[in-house]
């Protein structure tokens, strides 16, 4: 047996799934401030579902790491860079406290400057009396030769070892330097309070299921196990529209383009299909307007829900953007979209007496009768929807899945439906497609979709190799690991896949999933010449491999 969970703003919702069913699911308010009480709730009432039968693998949404980041609520974090020569200093503006030090490495991994001593400790005085606690630190280069990254590392621990300091050669071993710089600044930033929810959900699950594995949903749409995210917690970032779209690609499992729309009680999440697969940002996740190495897909949230609470200001009436509680018809004190939505087209959802109650009541403060009001309130709601996914489609056409299937094809893309994940979605989505003129698709399932996708997804894994045969070393990313050849002037392409998969095979054991690295293939193969006067010196070999998101063998679909 499978469970999954899914953390959302409003419901945490579980499936527990079984031979090609969903045998129980659970939906529950979430606690924002307890994700884990909300979490541990929905969890016991799959298991009472369970009946006591063994459970295989448990995989966990969370928004955790996303609200630390777009709330501000990460504890104060320095980041300390060595960019070398190239870009002037302004334009790595990752962080508030940022510094900038001497010491350069250069894209063959050698060192060309030292680390300033002097400098150093200035810089480490300023951080202490700032009272600072958390130390992100970048080098250019560094996925070639961490050593600065390391020497720097070692200076702030023995001055203070209760300092945190994270290295971005161990964050990410991916060239563009501003890239990992941010990825490593919120890695330190996140890791602390990641690492203490880890503990508690992991004691709390194993004190209910002694031997089930432990998946974390990544934003990339796979999983990893719950040990391997503690020093990759930026991973979980987005998992919350990760779930979503891979719920929506396991319901419809076809290849049409689809724009799928989330609509939960806080939020609007919206990502696309392309033939039935996920469109990936080519640019990784962006995370306070700055990219990053994380692989996610191309997806928005909108601040827009069924929950959205409707008022009236000035005379006017104003949609959302706040969620205060539940819609009317489930008991909440003010009227919200999903309370219109169930008046005008006669949704008979939850109590419609309550529903028309309070739109009447908010309908005759602002001067309008009842039709009226819901009118603008549809209208408003489905306006802002269908703007969302036409900005959208504007970034979407810069990805290159896209171009590719228009050359394909030989024509523009076109979309063929909208998919309808999350409990609102019934209600609004197929007024949605009707005005933008496709069909809409809406399973029975869709209330609980997030949890499924995250329930039946495989583990991923991307692995860079980097070879340097006249440096007669290589790198791996991710783990940092690094080695040398045994014979560095025979060495071909094939040999530098051999041992791609080799390294892969190697750190999916480490992780627990190394049963899925039978499905690996090949991303990236490059090999350039390095010449120095007439002759060639040696070659440069860029490989990469990957066990590429997708769904575990047992899961072939559900029925209507």
């Amino acid at each position: 047996m499978l469970i999954g969970i899914d953390v959302g703003g409003t419901f945490t919702d579980g499936v527990l799934f079984d031979d090609g069913r969903i045998l129980a699911a659970v939906k529950k308010p979430t606690q924002a401030d307890h994700l884990q009480e909300s979490l541990l709730e929905v969890l016991d009432g799959l298991l009472a579902a369970a009946d006591g039968k063994a459970i295989n693998r448990i995989v966990l949404s969370t928004t955790l790491v996303t609200n630390l980041l777009v709330t501000g609520q990460g504890e104060l974090t320095a980041l300390l860079m060595l960019p070398g020569y190239g870009l002037p200093h302004q334009a790595y503006g990752v962080s508030r406290d940022i510094y900038f030090l001497k010491g350069a490495v250069d894209f063959r991994g050698r060192v060309i400057e030292a680390i300033d001593q002097r400098e150093l400790q200035e810089v480490w005085q300023d951080i202490k009396q700032k009272g600072i606690k958390r130390i992100a630190v970048a080098c250019k280069f560094s996925n070639r030769n961490h050593s600065l990254e390391q020497q720097i590392r070692e200076f702030i621990r023995q001055n203070d070892p209760e300092m945190q300091v994270t290295i971005s050669a161990e964050v990410s071993g991916k060239l563009n330097f501003p890239r990992r710089a941010a990825t490593t600044y919120f890695t330190a930033m996140t890791m602390p309070e990641w690492n203490r929810f880890a503990d508690r959900i992991s004691q709390a699950i194993q004190a209910r299921i002694a031997d089930a594995e432990i998946h974390i949903l990544k934003a990339d749409g796979g999983t990893m196990p719950l040990e391997a995210s503690r020093n990759q917690p930026c991973e979980t970032v987005f998992s919350g529209p990760a779930a979503s779209t891979m719920g929506a690609t396991a319901l419809s499992r076809d290849q049409q383009n689809s724009v799928v729309v989330d609509i939960g009680g806080t939020t609007t999440d919206i990502s696309l299909l392309i033939a039935g697969q996920p469109l990936y940002a080519s640019k990784g996740a962006q995370i306070e307007k700055h990219h990053t190495h994380i692989n996610a897909f191309a997806v928005r949230s909108i601040a827009l829900g069924g929950d959205s609470v409707i008022r009236c200001r000035e005379n006017s009436i104003k949609v959302g953007p706040m969620r205060i509680g539940p819609a009317a018809c489930f008991g909440g004190d003010e009227p919200t979209v999903t309370d219109v939505f169930n008046i005008y087209f006669k949704l008979g959802v939850g109590d419609s007496g309550r529903s028309q109650e309070s739109l009447e009541s908010l309908a005759a403060s602002a001067g309008m009768d009842l039709q009226n009001l819901c009118f603008f309130v549809v209208e408003t709601v489905i306006e802002r929807l269908k703007r969302a996914i036409t900005e959208m489609f504007t970034e979407w056409e810069n990805e290159p899945a896209y171009k590719v299937w228009e050359v394909v094809h030989r024509r523009k893309f076109r979309l063929d439906r909208i998919i309808g994940i999350g409990a609102a979605a019934h209600a609004m989505v197929p007024v949605l497609a009707e005005e933008i003129g496709v069909p809409s698709f809406i399973h029975n399932y869709a209330p609980v979709a997030n949890a499924l996708g995250a329930t039946v997804v495989r583990p991923t894994l991307a692995l860079h190799l980097h070879v340097d045969t006249a440096s007669n070393i290589y790198t791996v990313d991710p783990g940092g690991l690094k080695g040398s050849l045994e014979s560095p002037r025979k060495f071909q392409l094939a040999d530098a896949k051999v041992l791609a998969l080799s390294c892969l095979e190697e750190i999916s054991r480490q992780r627990g999933i190394d049963k899925y690295t039978v499905d690996a293939g090949f991303f990236m193969e490059e090999q350039f010449n390095m010449i120095r006067g007439w002759d060639r010196v040696g070659k440069i070999f860029e490989v990469g491999i990957q066990v590429a998101p997708g769904f575990i063998e047992e899961y072939q679909g559900v029925s209507e």
